[in-house]
């Protein structure tokens, strides 16, 4: 079930796995006892009429018991630890895949992959693991039956065929119910985070009454879905109840018909129903769980293909140290699949210490190509070079390329943790880089004049913080710890007269210390600090000035 991007990182996990199989069986070992006790009671004890036999096998058997026990218990911990130990292995991995996944295809259920991660952590911990612990003690069973009589053994692999019958039903039963049930939730779920992110909007313009319609239309169908999925699953569950009773029921009739023959003891009778019952116990568990495994598989399949592209994305990533400054496109080409291009054959030098100023109208390739620049752009949906530094952007370790860079998008969200903890990008707080930044861009008195200053918890702040003064936040984030690369995407939208006045001394300070700064605006009062202008249309390079270099396939306007 697990394969290559899993195994990988739950490597040198064996010994845990390996504990557990030997509890198991242990346990399964102690269970033949049961078995033996009933043969040495019904044809010793009772034939001896011995006391003293009967407390020494009694004895044993609570000393089995116990041990039985005791393993048990055991084993339920070590689940329990063994679950943690994958929690800790696969939730960093999990966690920066997920991340990755979305910047390369935002979905509307971003915590998916969290949610799968704990389907897998419940089900190691829970009694569908038992199934794989407890199934290959089958034919040691099995093969004492024979042991018992020949027809006992052909009667325990017949019933086990048709326990396995019972199980593949359930599966085609099952399969499609729960695979369509857990889409319809996943759209609910998504439906409703949407909602809950755009709460404010939502009251103020009066759009509750719809989209609750259309919440409750998805809602249904997830309900509809996931009650498919009980009936099958009640349905399936209540006639593999019924096949357990009637092989119960047969095993006993044809022991009885073997005593009766004189081919059978009534010891050996009674043994071979406990051991039948013992040996139908996996493929019992296997039915009654069978939905919990089925929904484990797909989302272990979820979480392969998530790791295994984080896998083969970091296998290209270098750790060098900075050479240069400059940043560049070679025939860059972006486009998606069925659509036309957002850009193409963009052939552009940004210089240190320059100002480029990005322009053009709404869908002409702005953003489209600030995304390529930092190397957020699906690699895949590239054709041509973003050179930084000598090395293509996206063979950088993202980690280490991006302490060297500044992005300050169009939205900005500030993230759980305090102010200095935004600004800081959540890694160590710098305390001094922290107030630099800050002052430049002006922030710095206000966030004093807050109740508990730069340790302010952002969500705290942002109930009273103007969409300018978060803006200014993101701005200082972006230029904290002195980038080289600096991206800044509409940085002026919400800024009053006195933002503006900010933003123009950070690029200023940005430009002084040498960093590359890419501006997009449509607002052309920023456009005054820019060193070039570069103009899109339609995804081409249309008309620049000097001394930027630019060369297009196309002939500038």
């Amino acid at each position: 079930m697990m394969r290559s991007a899993l195994r990988s990182h739950l490597k040198g996990m064996g010994p845990l796995w390996a504990l557990g199989v030997a509890a198991s069986m242990g346990i399964n070992a102690l269970m033949i006892f049961p078995s033996l006790y009933m043969l040495q009671i019904y044809d010793r004890v009772m034939v001896s009429q011995n006391a003293l036999t009967l407390a020494v096998f009694t004895a044993m058997l609570v000393g089995v018991l116990v041990g039985v026990a005791v393993l048990e218990n055991w084993r339920t911990g070590h689940l329990v630890k063994l679950g943690l130990a994958m929690d800790e292995r696969l939730a960093n991995p999990v966690f920066a895949a997920n991340l990755q996944a979305e910047v390369d295809h935002a979905t509307t259920q971003p915590q998916q992959a969290l949610t799968d991660l704990n389907q897998l952590r419940q089900f190691v911990t829970g009694q569908g693991i038992f199934v794989f612990f407890d199934l290959p003690w089958f034919p040691i069973y099995v093969a004492v039956m024979f042991l018992l009589h020949p027809y006992l053994g052909l009667a325990g692999l017949v019933f086990s065929l048709v326990s396995l019958g019972v199980s593949w039903w359930g599966h085609q039963a099952n399969a499609q119910p729960i695979a369509r049930a857990g889409e319809a939730s996943r759209h609910a779920q998504g439906d409703h985070m949407a909602h809950l992110r755009n709460a404010e909007v939502i009251h103020a313009m009066g759009m509750l009454p719809a989209l609750r319609q259309r919440w409750a239309l998805r809602f249904d169908q997830h309900s509809q879905a996931q009650s498919r999925v009980e009936n099958t699953g009640t349905q399936f569950s209540s006639f593999s109840k019924y096949v357990k009773n009637i092989q119960q029921t047969l095993t006993l009739a044809l022991g009885a018909w073997l005593v009766v023959q004189g081919e059978l003891t009534p010891g050996a009778m009674i043994a071979a129903n406990i051991l039948m019952t013992k040996a139908l116990q996996p493929l019992d568990l296997l039915v009654s769980t069978w939905s919990t495994f089925l929904t484990t598989k797909i989302a272990v399949q979820r979480l392969e293909a998530l790791l295994q592209t984080e896998h083969q994305q970091k296998r290209g990533d270098v750790i060098r140290a900075h050479k240069s400054a400059e940043l560049l496109t070679r025939q860059l080409h972006i486009q998606l699949p069925g659509g036309a291009p957002l850009l193409h054959d963009v052939n552009v030098t940004f210089a240190p210490g320059t100002v480029t100023g990005v322009v053009g109208p709404s869908g002409s390739g702005k953003t489209t190509l600030a995304k390529a620049l930092l190397g957020v752009w699906p690699r895949e949906l590239c054709r041509g070079q973003v050179v930084c530094d000598g090395l293509s952007v996206w063979d950088w370790d993202r980690q280490h390329l991006g302490a060297s860079m500044g992005y300050l998008p169009q939205d900005i969200a500030l993230l759980e943790g305090s102010l200095a903890d935004n600004i800081a990008r959540h890694g160590r707080v710098n305390d001094a880089a922290v107030v630099e930044a800050a002052q430049q861009v002006g922030i710095h008195e206000m966030i004093l004049r807050l109740p508990q200053g730069y340790d302010t918890a952002a969500g705290e702040a942002g109930q009273f913080l103007s969409s300018g003064q978060r803006q200014l936040l993101g701005l200082a984030r972006a230029i904290y710890g002195r980038p080289r690369w600096v991206v800044l995407d509409e940085p002026n939208a919400h800024l009053d007269e006195w933002g503006d006045a900010c933003l123009v001394r950070a690029v200023e300070a940005l430009k002084a210390q040498g960093s590359v700064v890419i501006l997009l605006s449509h607002r052309p009062e920023i456009l005054r600090i820019v060193d070039q202008t570069l103009r899109l249309h339609d995804g081409a390079v249309s008309l620049q000035t000097h001394p930027l270099r630019v060369d297009v396939g196309l002939s500038p306007v």
